[in-house]
């Protein structure tokens, strides 16, 4: 007559529960890297059902990572805790995303199982490339934009604002503050009030070269919001 290990049934139950709970996909091969196990989370991400993908190569879920690299991922982990991949991960409907994976080994079902941990980096690559576009329309933009710490610093400036100023490099402007090139009325007390939530416009009679040449500008200020928080002050200037 056996009996069952209560110590081992709860060990796999905390397990299974500790996987359903993971933010990131989780892959569990077994040493050749067929699949064993996996997690909710994984089933959302690579849009499949466990049952009809069990014992299937990793490469269905990460191409590239043949038995070969598989095995180069082993030896690897001999040395270390964990490795890390970039990858393009491949759902069920052929559709890609990037993900961080991280490879680790646990003895589950065999001696050198492995997992991989998959977090996916979509969300954060659309971000970053929506930055980029954002950040090359600043570029080409023929106003002068800037943004500045609540401090008065300045943080970024746009190719029209350094030449607006004489600057050839950003660097070089970086080093100053809003009120060292606007100290004029009003705008120190339009930056403060930017910092407390007010945007603002209004036109001022500026030099510009070395003819001190007059031209009359419009500036615009407005609160830097990430969320709800202001962390800065953003601004334009506009010859009119």
């Amino acid at each position: 007559m056996s009996m069952s290990n209560p110590t081992m049934k709860d060990h796999r139950s905390l397990f299974r529960q500790l996987l359903a709970g993971m933010y990131d996909a989780v892959l569990i091969t077994d040493p050749n890297g067929h699949l064993l196990n996996l997690n909710a989370r994984a089933k959302e991400f690579f849009r499949y059902d466990s049952d009809e993908i069990l014992d299937s190569p990793i490469g269905r879920f990460i191409p590239g990572v043949t038995p070969a690299i598989v095995q180069r991922i082993r030896n690897g982990l001999d040395q270390a805790r964990h490795m890390m991949l970039d990858a393009n991960c491949l759902r069920r409907d052929g559709t890609v995303f990037p993900a961080e994976v991280t490879v680790s080994l646990i003895d589950l079902m065999n001696i050198g199982d492995l997992v991989f941990t998959v977090r996916s980096t979509e969300r954060r690559r659309r971000q970053l490339d929506a930055f980029r576009t954002k950040e090359n329309v600043c570029a080409i933009a023929q106003s002068a934009l800037f943004a500045c710490a609540p401090d008065g610093r300045f943080r970024w400036a746009n190719t029209a604002c350094l030449d607006m100023f004489g600057y050839e490099f950003e660097d070089e402007i970086l080093k100053l503050s809003f009120s060292d090139l606007m100290p004029d009325d009003p705008l120190p007390e339009l930056f403060a009030r930017a910092l407390d939530g007010e945007r603002s416009a209004t036109r001022i009679t500026a030099e510009e070269g070395d003819a001190a040449e007059k031209k009359d500008i419009e500036i615009q200020l407005a609160p830097d919001l990430h969320g709800k928080k202001t962390v800065g002050v953003v601004g334009s200037i506009i010859r009119v």
